[in-house]
């Protein structure tokens, strides 16, 4: 098929920062791509050939949708699953499949599944609401501290909270959830893994992730990783065992945790362009967002390596600001050389929402990290007062 100024359709569900950067690539394949999203001001909705409005988790909007197109993709996994099991079934390449979706869609099936595949995983337990998990602590059944998490639509560290005593438990949601216990680590760390429809495979660099102390958001994300040889084979040993259990198409993240043993236990997956890989647009041979669109189209899978060392910082809104959003000092960070930020296209902030990301490249890392402190400390999303 061809899919270069043709009339072929590739469709994206979901019209967020994602598939914004996505859409950088298909413009420059001149591919035509579809998106759609339930926001009128979704970041995609100037770049996509045709941007529609509409619910992501309503059946008919989505089959519809993919009517229209020959490959369909997301950027988001809380899409309705049933419309996508109907397209697929009548003929559609869908990447992700459903299939896959359903299984990470929810983290409770999901790390199920890590226990199934004798993927190494945290211990866990399930749970169909807060009363549930109250009534196993009170058999002694469960113990503090652990890692609440809900089974589903949790995003940016959102639906997620480190419970150590019963207090902790007291605004959290009546919903499906799970219980991880708690695992000492040195460093969370990513992977990501490219795999086409011909079952090509290829993996980005393992990453290091420091995150918000507060927020539970990546501050920075750090390639190469700063650890040793040894650990970073583990990781990407891990990571694709990981891939070869989902048998995906496209891209899958990884993330991890590096224990204090230097074991590597599998956080959770995201299938799709994730933020940890954002640092390839300027950094790698081959973007996360380009691998993408070669894997779900069955091209040749670009080359993963880094040209040089990095970093890249999130631009979150900054803490009691909501309204018209003001990047304060972008000027400044634009000065310094091997700085790349990127604006999202979201008009209002809110604290800690991500509006950004900025980009440090560097043949030195320390002065990559050095330059990507002080870019942190100098840029704020704020709004007009």
């Amino acid at each position: 098929m061809n899919y270069f100024s043709s009339d072929f359709k590739l469709g994206i569900l979901g019209g967020g920062q994602l598939g914004k950067m996505i859409l950088a690539e298909t413009r420059k394949f001149d591919i035509q791509t579809y998106v759609l999203d339930p926001s009128s001001e979704a970041p995609c909705q100037f770049g996509a050939t045709k941007f529609f409005q509409g619910s992501l988790m309503d059946y008919e909007t989505v089959y519809q949708f993919g009517k229209m197109v020959d490959v369909l993709t997301i950027e988001i996994e809380n899409v309705n699953l049933d419309a996508l099991d109907t397209l697929e079934a009548e003929g559609l390449k869908v990447y992700p499949s459903p299939k896959t979706l359903r299984m990470i869609q929810n983290k409770g099936r999901q790390k199920d599944f890590y226990v199934e595949k004798n993927i190494p995983t945290s211990a866990h337990q399930r749970f169909v609401g807060i009363n549930d998990l109250k009534q196993t602590l009170e058999k002694n059944e469960l113990e503090f501290p652990f890692v609440w998490k809900c089974a589903q639509f949790g995003y940016d560290g959102n639906g997620v909270k480190i419970v150590r005593s019963a207090l902790d438990l007291i605004d959290l949601p009546e919903v499906e959830c799970i219980a991880e216990q708690m695992v000492p680590f040195k460093n969370e760390l990513a992977v990501i893994v490219s795999r086409n429809v011909s079952g090509d495979i290829k993996t980005y660099p393992v990453v290091e992730m420091e995150f918000h102390p507060e927020a539970n958001q990546v501050e920075y994300v750090i390639c190469p990783a700063r650890i040793n040889k040894n650990v970073a084979d583990k990781a990407q040993k891990v990571a694709l065992q990981v891939s070869e259990a989902f048998n995906h198409v496209g891209l899958l993240a990884v993330e991890m945790f590096q224990t204090e043993n230097d074991e590597i236990l599998v956080n959770e997956v995201a299938p799709r362009p994730h933020n940890s890989g954002h640092y390839s647009i300027e950094a790698s041979y081959t973007s996360q967002f380009e691998q993408h669109i070669r894997a779900i189209l069955d091209l040749p899978l670009g080359n993963t390596d880094s040209k040089v060392a990095g970093i890249m910082v999130n631009l979150v809104g900054a803490e009691g600001f909501s309204g018209p959003v003001v990047y304060e000092n972008i000027e400044k960070i634009m000065a310094i050389d091997g700085v790349t930020p990127h604006i999202y296209g979201k008009r209002e902030t809110r604290p800690f929402r991500k509006m950004g990301h900025v980009t440090i490249v560097n043949e030195n890392m320390t002065e990559a990290r050095k330059i990507a402190e002080e870019v942190k400390n100098s840029i704020r999303v704020i709004s007009v007062q």
